[in-house]
């Protein structure tokens, strides 16, 4: 009998936790560790930020799922792996024991990194619900009081979809309010330009985000570095191509949106041969750790090089789809591990991302997301927002019912052509 651990309950882990006891066998233990009870769909939360969600619409409570899968839940912080004994430290002195340890943390929030950045600083966020929660107060009173708003992706940051997300429904509900002409919008990204999704683009992503932001009069400033949010100011430095500062702006800001950059969380960061410098999990192509074989790691929380170099500091996204084939490689190598065989299932990293704008939107499939491609297609049109909205209640739908795959999902990835592990 084996143990098997996982470690976060974000998408990457609850799906995980589904698939691995799917995977491996009868006898196998499955244990979910994850700081809340409950699960939470990030994408929604720029809807939460302009009040289309409310928090009870995009929660999920986990115990009744894993109970009904047969997984047992842990609910508590991890304050440290310890690779070499086997066992996850928790917050509150007790130890957790395991055989093969999935990690699926997600990432830590560096707002301490640039002064003023953050919810307890001087901008807003939408990577946790609480965050967005705060932000839907915020903004409700800067719609009584409207004024200059700034949305974007500081250096080092690596997921720039909810940025233009937010900045497009933000702009969308602006408009709705009748309040558009009185709110000056800027977005300021560290991408070297517009569209560049920390990817290098995806097919036409370049000129699709570009002309929907002239087509909205939203300004943007690239290869930017923001040095300080203040109370109704931030300072950003915009950088040539050789790294050399072009000009310094001072925007006036009344609202903001600004996505940090991530690092590795405090329990596994600093562990040596298990993450980068930067507290990212180190993985093969089988999402197992080189120097500690019974750890994988999946999703956000996982090191991957930019790709290709860039004046300002500009990461790597890890989109839904391509999580969920990290998610299926690694169930499979566990169930194969488990019964004494080899692991030889490796993730596609296929992208399929719905960016929406609250009216309309950009779509795209990178087969595989990383460079160079088998499929580089993007496309944009009022379809987006219905199909966004439809994958919300279908993704939770999944939650709810313990289940990490439908027949109908399957259907549509085949017609598309579409697979989330390597073909042998």
């Amino acid at each position: 009998m084996a143990k098997i651990v996982v470690l976060g309950a974000g998408l990457g882990g609850v799906l995980a936790a589904y698939e691995i006891r799917k995977a491996v066998r009868r006898e196998d233990d499955v244990v979910v560790i994850n700081e809340n009870s409950f699960y939470q769909f990030l994408p929604s939360n720029p809807w939460v930020l302009v009040g289309w969600r409310d928090r009870e619409d995009i929660v999920v409570d986990l115990e009744g799922p894993m109970k009904k899968r047969k997984i047992a839940m842990i609910v508590g912080k991890a304050s440290k792996v310890q690779p070499e004994q086997k066992t996850v430290l928790l917050a509150d002195g007790s130890t957790v024991s395991y055989d093969y340890l999935v990690i699926a943390t997600g990432p830590e929030l560096a707002f301490d990194e640039i002064d003023g950045l953050g919810p307890n600083g001087h901008t807003q966020s939408v990577c946790h619900i609480d965050h967005a929660t705060q932000a839907n107060t915020k903004f409700e009173e800067f719609c009584k009081d409207p004024g200059p708003i700034i949305v974007g992706a500081v250096q080092g940051a690596s997921c720039y979809g909810p940025a233009y997300e937010t900045l497009m429904i933000i702009e969308t509900e602006l408009r709705k309010r009748k309040i558009r002409d009185q709110v000056p919008m800027t977005y300021v990204t560290s991408e070297p330009y517009i569209g560049h999704l920390g990817l290098d683009g995806v097919g036409d992503t370049k000129s699709l985000l570009e002309s929907e932001m002239r087509e909205r009069h939203i300004k943007w400033i690239t290869n930017a570095r923001v040095l300080k949010a203040e109370a109704g100011k931030m300072t950003v430095e915009e950088v040539n191509e050789d790294g050399s500062v072009k000009q310094v702006h001072e925007l006036p800001m009344k609202f903001s949106m600004m996505l940090p950059a991530f690092r590795g969380v405090g329990a596994v960061y600093g562990v040596e041969g298990l993450t980068n410098p930067r507290g990212f999990i180190l993985v093969d192509k089988h999402q197992r750790n080189p120097k500690y074989p019974d750890i994988f790691g999946l999703g956000v929380c996982i090191a991957i090089p930019p790709v290709g170099k860039t004046p300002v500091p500009v990461g790597v996204p890890k989109t839904g789809f391509m999580i969920e084939s990290m998610v299926t490689a690694t169930a499979s190598n566990l169930g194969q591990i488990v019964r004494g065989e080899a692991p030889t299932h490796q993730a596609t990293w296929n992208a399929i991302c719905l960016a929406d704008f609250g009216d309309k939107g950009v779509a795209f499939v990178a087969q595989p997301q990383i460079p160079p491609r088998n499929v580089n297609w993007s496309g944009a049109g009022g379809w987006v927002h219905t199909a966004k909205v439809g994958f919300e209640k279908y993704f939770l739908g999944k939650v709810k019912s313990g289940k990490s795959e439908t027949f109908y999902e399957n259907a549509v990835l085949g017609l598309i052509k579409t697979n989330k592990i390597k073909a042998s």
